[in-house]
């Protein structure tokens, strides 16, 4: 048996975005920035910003949707979806020219960290019930935001 998990925490970089497939299930797609900062051995300072690209589905796709909003800070636990093509990450090209890449996650769970009065927008506490996908599918600048 194989099994495999990821968690994040950070920010969505644009405001989710939902649609239904052909059988009616609910699917909402939103990027997640997480962030690192820090110093090299000759004292510069980092930051290093990694995108995920998340999405949600059934009942928890709604909630995401209705809830969730640019800057809302969430907690996602889930899987990797690996890009068809290469088996890895989704490897695009930043307006400036510069090689980038996005992470695809399948939520599992979505825990909305942003209460309704704090930045971002965000409902406090929603998690949704997760409902799988079917078998077949799978404060940043517009420009760093791969999707």
């Amino acid at each position: 048996m194989s099994y495999q998990q990821i968690t994040i925490v950070g920010n969505l970089g644009r405001d989710p975005e939902m649609r239904y497939t052909p059988g009616g299930q609910a699917v909402t797609n939103f990027s997640v920035a997480t962030n690192r900062q820090y110093t090299t051995s000759n004292g510069e300072k980092v930051k290093e910003t990694v995108w995920f690209r998340v999405s949600a589905w059934g009942r928890q796709a709604e909630t995401c949707n209705q809830y969730l909003s640019t800057g809302s800070q969430v907690l996602v636990e889930g899987r990797l979806t690996p890009d068809r093509e290469s088996g890895g990450p989704r490897i695009w090209t930043r307006n400036d020219g510069t090689p980038a890449a996005s992470f695809e996650i399948t939520a599992g769970r979505v825990v909305f960290l942003s209460g309704r009065g704090d930045e971002g927008g965000g409902g406090g506490g929603g998690q949704g019930a997760y409902q799988g996908p079917p078998d077949d599918f799978g404060g940043m600048d517009d420009d760093e935001i791969p999707f």
